[in-house]
């Protein structure tokens, strides 16, 4: 397993076949996606996993989180998350958020992940912000 960072281009693929397979590719597509920093988790040269970050001043956004469906609940999503939130750390990062889908916030406690208050709608699914303050 290697993870790395990855160009934008590199995680739309498979961004697009996990999280939006029925909308257009352009859908997936951040205007955002030039200043962030994309990373890849590899198994044996095959991307399974992605998640990009963008880091205004001391807060970090990780967007686009997505892992092949097929390889989902074995690690490798929670291997990529860890790398993501000790990078942020190591960059000074105060405070590491995301828009998580509703179904999906238990995943996200287990990081220390906190749902907020704010919930949205976005493409007929539910969603939570979520927060975790990080100790530099």
């Amino acid at each position: 397993m290697e993870i790395k960072k990855i160009s934008k281009e590199k995680t739309w693929n498979l961004r697009h076949t996990v999280m939006w397979p029925n909308k257009e590719l352009d859908y997936i597509k951040l205007d955002q996606d030039d200043s962030g920093i994309h990373y890849g988790l590899f198994e044996k040269g095959r991307l399974i996993s992605v998640v990009s970050l963008f880091i205004e001043n001391e807060d970090a956004q990780f967007r686009k989180f997505a892992t092949l469906q097929s390889e989902q609940g074995k690690g490798f999503g929670s291997k990529l998350l860890n790398h993501v939130v000790e990078e942020a750390k190591r960059v000074g990062i105060k405070r590491i958020w995301c828009n998580a889908r509703l179904n999906k916030s238990s995943f996200y406690k287990k990081f220390g992940l906190q749902e907020s208050e704010h919930k949205f709608q976005k493409g007929g699914l539910d969603y939570v912000i979520m927060e975790r303050l990080l100790d530099v």
